[in-house]
């Protein structure tokens, strides 16, 4: 059964935000907030009309506005322009006055439309997330698979010249070999010549 969604607010930067939620932890989720904003006192349930249509229209979707302004919240808000001005009481998160609540009567269908449309956008925030968690890891799958194959070609040169650097130390210990037969068999021949030399001179 899709959870009743709430209207919750804050300030956060150059804008305040506003969004539909089963609770102030998704509201939370939704913003970023690394710290609790409702125990700190900077955020709040809203129930201001205009504030509650607009977040229900949209549920699980943060809206904003610039901060310190009674412009309507929306998707894609632009950065206030007075910036340096005097602020409204909306314009901190801690100034935020609780507003009348609407005496218009609640509307069960709409709250239920709206809690599943909730439930939609988390399923596709959830879809996105995987995706994107997806395309890291064939990211990552296929950078290992480029190390992987630059480590094997790299066995495979040092292996063919380990394999090279053998054949030729084996080639120079055969012509090592020869070069002392030669040695030995010059001793003997330039011994046997010079015998003769000296009979030869008597």
């Amino acid at each position: 059964m899709a959870r009743k969604l709430k209207t919750y607010q804050t300030s956060l930067g150059f804008f305040d935000q506003a969004i539909a939620a089963p609770s102030m932890k998704a509201a939370l989720e939704a913003w970023g907030a690394d710290s609790n904003l409702f125990h700190q006192g900077a955020a709040k349930e809203s129930h201001d009309p205009e504030v509650v249509a607009a977040t229900m229209a949209k549920p699980g979707v943060v809206l904003r506005r610039p901060v310190g302004t009674d412009r309507p919240f929306s998707e894609h808000a632009e950065l206030p322009t007075d910036l340096g001005g005097r602020r409204t009481s909306e314009s901190h998160p801690k100034e935020l006055k609780d507003e009348k609540r609407s005496s218009r009567p609640v509307d069960k269908a709409a709250e239920r439309k709206a809690a599943l449309a909730y439930e939609r956008e988390q399923r596709r925030r959830e879809l996105e997330r995987a995706k994107e968690e997806a395309a890291r890891q064939k990211a990552r799958k296929r950078g290992q698979q480029m190390v992987d194959e630059a480590q094997a070609a790299l066995d495979k040169a040092e292996q063919e010249h380990a394999k090279r650097a053998a054949a030729i130390q084996a080639e120079v210990e055969t012509l090592e070999k020869k070069s002392q037969t030669e040695e030995a068999r010059w001793d003997k021949e330039k011994e046997r010549l010079e015998a003769a030399l000296r009979r030869a001179r008597g």
